[in-house]
């Protein structure tokens, strides 16, 4: 199975973007679906499931609202948690968030763990869309204990494309790291889940195909 370093899957999003002209939020679209494709696989036998959604301020928790709506549009009950303000989003994450805010989801913004501590056990399923895999620094307060916290009491954790905290070239944490049940990668899996802390953090390892042409992916 082909791996990659974070800053080669960085130039495969740029070439499909930049090169070939698909639109980044196409490329988040898709890979939002397959994260909850994955979790309705995961709650399928459930009678009445609850999935919670904690999400960053970053690219990776755009990912997360698409999560969010289409498991919201599937009938599953979904909590959306924002560690920060709305207004801190930029760029997609900020449009899939105008998407929710116009259909009226309900956002749980500026959260901090005692908003959630008490309610994590209720959910079936919690999915990690805090940081991606462009985190390159230590991870800083509120997003340490809310980590700690998730690691603590969620039943069990999907991370959105890598666990938030864990490098995804060398395997490192940057402090504190999700520790999921099941990750949903995007195009490859990484080289930093195999070295390392990766495999202590990553659990079971789905590649989803987010539409980046074969062309585009063939290179090395």
């Amino acid at each position: 199975m082909k791996v990659v370093t974070v800053k080669q899957i960085q130039k495969l999003d740029d070439l499909a973007i930049y090169r070939y002209g698909i639109p980044s939020l196409v490329l988040m679209e898709n890979a939002g679906r397959a994260v909850a494709e994955e979790v309705f696989r995961m709650i399928k036998s459930r009678p009445k499931p609850m999935v919670g959604i904690v999400c960053g301020l970053g690219n990776n928790a755009g990912d997360g609202f698409v999560v969010a709506r289409h498991l919201i549009q599937g009938g599953v009950s979904t909590k959306i948690f924002l560690v920060g303000k709305g207004n801190q989003l930029k760029h997609d994450a900020a449009v899939n968030y105008q998407i929710l805010k116009r259909l009226k989801f309900e956002i749980v913004e500026n959260v901090k763990t005692g908003n959630i501590k008490s309610i994590l056990e209720k959910f079936d399923v919690v999915v990690d869309a805090i940081f991606g895999v462009g985190l390159n620094r230590d991870i800083e307060e509120p997003f340490r204990e809310i980590i700690n916290t998730l690691n603590t009491k969620a039943k069990r954790i999907v991370a959105v494309d890598i666990p938030s905290g864990l490098d995804g070239t060398t395997g490192k944490i940057h402090g504190v790291c999700i520790k999921a049940h099941t990750t949903v990668t995007f195009s490859f899996a990484k080289k930093g889940f195999y070295k390392a802390q990766g495999l202590k953090h990553v659990g079971r390892i789905v590649v989803a195909d987010i539409g980046i042409p074969k062309k585009v992916l063939a290179i090395k």
